[in-house]
C-alpha cells in the first residue's frame, strides 16, 4: 500500500533544506541593503518576526555547523517548519524578501561580510550621537 503525504503535513519537509541566520532587525537591514548593493542577486529568501526585532537570512545546509558570528544565531532546519511560497510563511512573522524575488539561500561567507559591514556602520552612526 503507498503511503500518501498531506499538502500541509507539518512534519515533512516543506522545500529544500536550509539554515537560519537570526540577527536584530537592525543588522540585518542594513545588511539586506549591503547585499542588495552588491554585485548580483546577493541576498536569497529573508524572513521578519511579527515585532520586527530579528530577521532571518535562509542560507545553504550545513551552515550552522561553523557559524560563528558574534550577535547572530545559525539554526538547522531540514526544511521543516518555512514554507518556500512569497505566502506568509508562519504565524506571527512574514517575508522582507520573499521567494521567488531572490536566490534560495544566500550565499554564508558574503552575509558574514555584510553583517560585519553593518555592525561597523552602526556602531559608527551611534558613536557620532
Amino acid at each position: 500500500m503507498m503511503t500518501r503525504r498531506r499538502k500541509n503535513d507539518p512534519l515533512e519537509p516543506a522545500g529544500p533544506d536550509c539554515d537560519v541566520v537570526t540577527v536584530p532587525a537592525r543588522q540585518g537591514l542594513e545588511a539586506v541593503d549591503i547585499l542588495r548593493r552588491g554585485a548580483g542577486d546577493a541576498v536569497g529568501p529573508v524572513l521578519h518576526d511579527g515585532g520586527c526585532g530579528t530577521l532571518g537570512f535562509l542560507v545553504p545546509p550545513g551552515t550552522a555547523a561553523a557559524w560563528d558570528v558574534p550577535g547572530s544565531v545559525c539554526t538547522e532546519t531540514d526544511g521543516r517548519g518555512i514554507r518556500l511560497t512569497p505566502d506568509r510563511p508562519e504565524e506571527g512573522s512574514d517575508w522582507l524578501v520573499p521567494p521567488g524575488e531572490a536566490d534560495l539561500a544566500t550565499d554564508p561567507a558574503v552575509l558574514r561580510e555584510a553583517l560585519g559591514e553593518a555592525q561597523r556602520m552602526i556602531e559608527a552612526a551611534d558613536g557620532c550621537s
